[in-house]
């Protein structure tokens, strides 16, 4: 074999040893940014109107490196000053691309996933020092720990928060991966063990959702991906426990 076809075959191994990239892009109805159908906003007005709304969701890349963008139906702000160019929203972005995986959710958003929709990793985009928000997954997120992702820097631009990852891991093409995408908002003070989200109370206040549930039996979600009504459906007892919980699924590009 002579050298040039052998310099050929290594950039052909090569080649079919890579990963598999792709572009995934979901698009979300505007205006629906009021979690199971009666949620508002946070009475005080950092909390603007289109901040939670969840448009469009784009995951660029493979499993080693990839960049995911979120976009809202505002311009963003930073009326707190996290200097990373915005500060109010917080997403959480679950993804499907391993067999197995968990049902239950970091806690705080009181949500769980459908059996066949569990998620493998979850990269969080927030505005807070990564630092700050490894610290508050270390604490809280348990066995599911070694699952999250945090971005080593994460941006707003306009109407878009992106971050940049590696590692994600999986298995084939993205574009066959499932991926579910949450709108909370950012929580500087946590309550209890919550991963730094903001709670919806049964009535808004300066810095709470309204809408909801003074116990925990609530999904503290403002948007996601897919059928929203559906998903975030939930019943409580008197007493304020889940009688049925909130069950999200995974979606998938062309479904």
């Amino acid at each position: 074999m002579t050298r040039k076809s052998t310099v050929g075959w290594v950039a052909l191994l090569a080649l079919l040893a890579s990963p598999l990239a792709a572009e995934v892009v979901f698009e979300d109805p505007t205006g629906d940014d009021h979690g199971p159908g009666g949620y508002v906003y946070p009475t005080d007005a950092v909390y603007g109107a289109g901040s939670f709304d969840l448009v469009k969701f784009k995951f660029d890349g493979d499993s080693k490196k990839a960049k995911v963008e979120v976009t809202v139906n505002t311009n963003l702000g930073d009326p707190w000053g996290m200097d990373v160019g915005f500060s109010t929203q917080m997403a959480f972005i679950f993804i499907d691309n391993a067999p197995g995986g968990f049902t239950e959710a970091p806690p705080g958003l009181n949500v769980q996933f459908a059996e066949g929709s569990e998620w493998d990793k979850l990269i969080i985009l927030s505005p807070q020092q990564r630092a700050r928000v490894l610290q508050e997954v270390e604490a809280k997120m348990g066995g599911m720990l070694d699952a999250v992702i945090v971005p080593s820097r994460t941006r707003g631009n306009g109407r878009v928060i992106s971050g940049s990852v590696k590692g994600l891991g999986g298995e084939g093409d993205p574009s066959t991966w499932g991926f579910q995408v949450v709108m909370q908002s950012n929580e500087g003070f946590p309550a209890d063990g919550d991963l730094m989200t903001r709670r919806v109370n049964e009535f808004e206040g300066q810095h709470r959702f309204g809408g909801g549930n003074d116990y925990m039996c609530d999904p503290h979600v403002m948007d996601l991906l897919g059928d929203q009504a559906a998903q975030l459906s939930y019943e409580c007892t008197a007493d304020g426990e889940a009688a049925k919980m909130a069950t999200l699924t995974m979606q998938k590009a062309g479904s």
